[in-house]
Formats: structure tokens, C-alpha cells, sequence
């Protein structure tokens, strides 16, 4: 991702591991704005992302639970819809084997690990794109409707001749 402005970014090094690394995330006000406007929320008010990153027969596995209270903007009324949200996540991290390597890699996992490239793994990305799996893509507020516009009768411009021409009644 070299390049790419992240909106928060709490990197490990792989090596720092150990038997393992617990965090607990809280992003600033400033991080929470940058956050925000990444995910097109009207705000954040809140942001917690408790973290643990342990080895896993695999690679790593990544565990936790995302907090936070945020307001999307309603669809429908262009509101502000407040949402509180909360969920635990696991992911599967695996080292990116060197091209050069012979070595192949089969896991037995319904689902590929994420690749760890550079010996790091960004905590801090992890626990947006976790927030961002939590929001609803097309927020409304209770109760707001979609109505569709009448269809016009008729679209031919002949349609406003017809209205000129006097009538035949008389």
C-alpha cells in the first residue's frame, strides 16, 4: 500500500511478536476525523479496538473486538443516523512467501489468510476495515420511505402541441 494515506496506522513488527501482543486501540480526534471522512460518516465520537496478534500454526492470528459510536448520514432524509456498534473479529495472517521459495503452503482453512508483506502487520488499518464490515451500506432512519416520483403521462413533445390547439367544441 505504498503511497496510500491510511487514516490511522498502529504498525507491529512481526518480529515483536513473541507469544504474543494485546492492544487496545483509541484512536485521537484527529485520527477519529481522518477515520470518518475515509468511511463517509457524518462523525465519530468514539473508537475502540481491543487487539491481540498471537503465532498461529499458520502464520498469525488476529483476534478482537471493534467499539464505536458514530453517526452515518440517512439515504433518504440526509439525517444524521447515530449507530452504536460492537462486534468481536478473527483474522488469519500469513507471511508472503519469497517468489524465489520452492516452498508451497496448503492450509485447510475455509478462507486464505491475509498476506503479511514487509515483516509488519498495521493493527490500525485492521480495526478500520473492521469498523467499516460493521456499517451499513445503505444507512435510513426508522420509518423513512423511498417514494418514487409520479412517471409523466406523457413524454412527447407533441403532448404540449395538443394542449394549444383550440377546441372543437363551440
Amino acid at each position: 500500500m505504498s503511497g496510500v494515506e491510511l487514516p490511522y496506522s498502529e504498525p507491529v513488527r512481526l518480529h515483536q511478536v513473541g507469544t504474543g501482543v494485546t492492544r487496545t486501540l483509541e484512536p485521537d480526534a484527529a485520527a477519529r476525523a481522518r477515520i470518518a471522512k475515509a468511511l463517509d460518516l457524518t462523525s465519530l465520537d468514539a473508537f475502540v479496538a481491543e487487539m491481540s496478534l498471537a503465532p498461529s500454526p499458520v502464520g498469525w492470528r488476529l483476534t478482537g473486538r471493534v467499539k464505536a459510536s458514530l453517526a452515518q448520514t440517512c439515504g433518504i432524509t440526509l439525517e444524521p443516523l447515530p449507530l452504536e456498534v460492537e462486534a468481536p473479529f478473527t483474522i488469519s495472517l500469513a507471511e508472503a512467501v519469497d517468489e524465489d521459495s520452492e516452498e508451497i503452503v496448503i492450509t485447510l482453512d475455509d478462507e486464505s489468510p491475509d498476506l503479511v508483506e514487509g515483516g509488519q502487520v498495521d493493527l490500525g488499518q485492521y480495526a478500520v476495515e473492521q469498523l467499516a464490515l460493521l456499517l451499513d451500506p445503505f444507512p435510513r432512519k426508522p420509518g423513512a420511505e423511498f417514494v418514487q416520483p409520479p412517471e409523466p403521462t406523457e413524454i412527447s413533445p407533441f403532448a404540449v402541441l395538443k394542449q394549444l390547439r383550440p377546441s372543437d367544441e363551440g
